[in-house]
């Protein structure tokens, strides 16, 4: 037997089987009854037996088309069930967005809320982790990634650049105060992922690059830093966004008044393709918006 299953033909003889006419299955349908009654005789001869007996106001079932016809019906029904909920995920308006757990909880989060009251229709998905993912490959409309803004074969647009802060627990024990950059290397640095800030900090104010700099517990996430701070295991350099609560509710405070702006930044990252997605448009024009009223307070 041929390998291929003739779904048209098992199509047809469904709805002739359930309408009993084919006049009445091929209006169903939208086609013409001769496409209809086509497709019964290449089943029929296909099968090499009748599935209907013919008469003139009706067709019926023969006892080999009664024994096929309610799993046949089953089967269609479920097949136009998978449709239905394909065409309702089309008709959803959803955005995917990845993003490091960190920018997550301290900037994205609290600020979700004014883009789903003005946009009650759209559901926001956020995905906090620090893996990379692969737009080509994952479902992420928009990634919110920390770099230098090069990513090679995707749109990407500056969303915002932290500033820096040096903190410290309230309870961490100093043998002298700290007046100057240079007196931060007297006490345990917490390092960035990289290990590049503190080095790049010191540099942008004077002070000459020291191995010490370099020196101590790293973090890959900078809640991860904030928290190590909180528990004072030493002094860390934060972005403002991420500390500035902390530092109203006293669990940090700021070691050196040195704000410095960081040479990394929050990029928005995306396929050409995402952008002409109306809902995505309207998460970039909100976020972007939100994103100039923070540098401008800071400012």
């Amino acid at each position: 037997m041929n390998p291929i299953l003739p779904l048209l033909a098992l199509r047809a003889f469904t709805e002739v089987a359930k309408h009993k006419s084919i006049k009445r299955a091929a209006h169903f349908l939208g086609v013409t009854s001769g496409a209809v009654s086509q497709q019964i005789r290449l089943l029929e001869e296909r099968i090499g037996m009748p599935l209907f007996v013919r008469s003139h106001h009706s067709m019926e079932l023969t006892h080999a088309g009664q024994c096929v016809y309610p799993a046949l019906l089953q089967a269609f029904e479920q097949i136009e069930g998978s449709m239905y909920v394909l065409e309702n995920i089309r008709k959803e308006k959803t955005i995917n967005i990845s993003t490091v757990p960190s920018f997550a909880a301290s900037w994205l989060v609290p600020r979700l809320g004014r883009f789903t009251q003005s946009h009650p229709e759209i559901e926001v998905h956020i995905e906090a982790s620090s893996t990379l993912v692969n737009l080509h490959q994952q479902r992420v409309d928009i990634a919110i990634r920390h770099g230098l803004g090069h990513y090679p074969n995707l749109v990407s647009e500056r969303l915002i650049t932290p500033v820096l802060l040096p903190v410290m627990s309230p309870d961490f024990p100093i043998n002298s105060a700290i007046e100057t950059p240079q007196d931060c290397l007297n006490y345990p640095l917490l390092q960035d992922n990289d290990r590049m800030d503190w080095s790049l900090w010191l540099a942008a104010h004077g002070v000459e690059n020291s191995e010490r700099a370099k020196r101590g517990s790293a973090f890959d996430d900078d809640y991860l830093l904030i928290r190590a701070a909180i528990a004072g295991q030493g002094l860390a350099l934060v972005p403002k966004e991420y500390a500035i609560q902390e530092i109203e509710e006293g669990r940090l405070v700021q070691v050196i008044d040195k704000p410095w702006p960081a040479r990394f930044a929050y990029y928005l990252v995306m396929l050409p393709e995402s952008i002409e997605k109306p809902e995505v448009l309207a998460f970039l024009n909100w976020i972007k918006s939100e994103a100039k009223q923070t540098e401008s307070v800071e400012s």
